[in-house]
């Protein structure tokens, strides 16, 4: 909290120039309070800048990690939208751009063959606190194998079935 008052006229007299207002009112005998904060300027120096401090970036994001199946499909997805839009031609134009195998490539894209609420729960997966994440990249491949949408979701269902069994005991 920063007050402006007569009695220290020497803050009301280092204040900026786009706090005249402040300044007069402490000239006056008036107390003006407001919540200020400090920022990085360039190299060390602070600036001292009025509200509420930004809240820190790191408490913005969510402890642990995104599962690794998650990113991969959206990976997945993204490379198919190059595919539609016309910047890459194959996957062999993909495969180079992205530096993996054109076997490997086709494992990540074959993930967009699963129905597409299971690819929703992939991206919307909880966050991995600790350890391994519950559900890997070859057991979804075992899933998007078959061809039928139904068994897919009666095999994910098995799957996450598997992992509430683990996650409890």
């Amino acid at each position: 909290m920063l007050r402006l008052d007569t009695s220290r006229p020497t803050v009301a007299d280092r204040s900026p120039p786009g706090r005249a207002a402040a300044t007069r009112a402490a000239q006056r005998g008036l107390t003006v309070e407001c919540k200020v904060h400090f920022e990085a300027g360039r190299k060390t120096r602070k600036k001292l800048e009025i509200g509420d401090a930004p809240p820190d970036p790191e408490a913005l994001v969510e402890p642990g990690r995104v599962p690794r199946v998650a990113r991969l499909m959206a990976l997945a997805i993204r490379l198919e939208r190059l595919l539609a839009e016309g910047v890459a031609r194959d996957y062999a134009d993909l495969a180079r751009l992205g530096g993996v195998t054109r076997a490997r490539l086709t494992q990540i894209m074959n993930l967009t063959l699963l129905a597409p609420d299971i690819q929703e729960e992939l991206l919307f997966l909880p966050r991995t606190l600790r350890g391994r994440d519950p559900v890997t990249e070859p057991q979804l491949r075992a899933i998007a194998a078959v061809p039928d949408w139904r068994k897919q979701r009666k095999l994910w269902r098995q799957r996450l079935a598997a992992v509430a069994a683990i996650s409890t005991a």
